[in-house]
């Protein structure tokens, strides 16, 4: 099946409140560009030399979403042009993209990572973890980044309830915050979802999710 007649299949089903990430890691600008002209515009990569590359070479009206772990000292190499940074998982890592950002004179869009897998190499804040950021007079000061809601990643399993417990429990955190509103931060984003759970992370509450080898397959 064409990578066009996917993203038509799974745009379909999405209901109209959840954002389709096309995860395009690994995947040639040729593969990129049949997922555009079928109508994507929002991609994720998870390295972000890679991604650099890609945007300087592909339709400037594509959204990049950097969906995979950052390192601080790379944050300055998509500061100009990234669209949303899904795994932010520190103070730190908000204080360098904040830096980064204000040298663009741009407020990038950022997703707190909580942790919900048992699998010990996922990254994330626990939720306590989580509310000492926001409530920090560190974080409110930040001007040139905005929380705008979490990310969390599922264990890697083919167990439903186990899925399900981990989504619940995301977004259970994600309405315990919602409420918390600063000019800087507001809750309105839960991605989570991949090709293989995203239809129980959509049941579970997500907005936005991310989706690979479905769309482009595993050559």
């Amino acid at each position: 099946m064409s990578i066009a007649t996917q993203i038509q299949n799974i745009q379909s089903q999405l209901p109209e409140h959840v954002t389709l990430v096309a995860v395009s890691k690994t995947k040639p600008v040729e593969d990129i560009m049949e997922a555009y002209n079928a109508g994507q515009r929002v991609f994720g990569e998870n390295k972000i030399q890679e991604m650099t590359e890609k945007y300087e070479q592909l339709p400037r009206d594509i959204q990049w979403h950097m969906i995979g772990h950052v390192q601080t000292n790379k944050v300055k190499y998509m500061a100009g042009y990234v669209a949303m940074i899904h795994g932010v998982d520190s103070l730190k890592l908000l204080l360098e993209i904040n830096k980064q950002a204000k040298k663009w004179r741009r407020v990038i869009p950022c997703l707190l990572q909580v942790f919900i897998a048992s699998e010990e190499t996922k990254f994330g804040l626990s939720q306590e973890e989580l509310l000492q950021i926001i409530h920090s007079e560190e974080f409110k000061a930040l001007e040139n980044i905005k929380v705008v809601g979490l990310m969390g990643m599922a264990s890697f399993t083919d167990d439903v309830k186990k899925i399900l417990s981990e989504f619940t429990t995301l977004k259970h955190i994600f309405d315990y915050v919602q409420p918390y509103q600063l000019p800087n931060c507001h809750f309105t984003q839960l991605s989570m979802g991949m090709s293989g759970d995203y239809k129980i992370a959509i049941e579970c509450g997500s907005t936005m999710v991310r989706i690979g080898s479905t769309i482009f397959g595993t050559r």
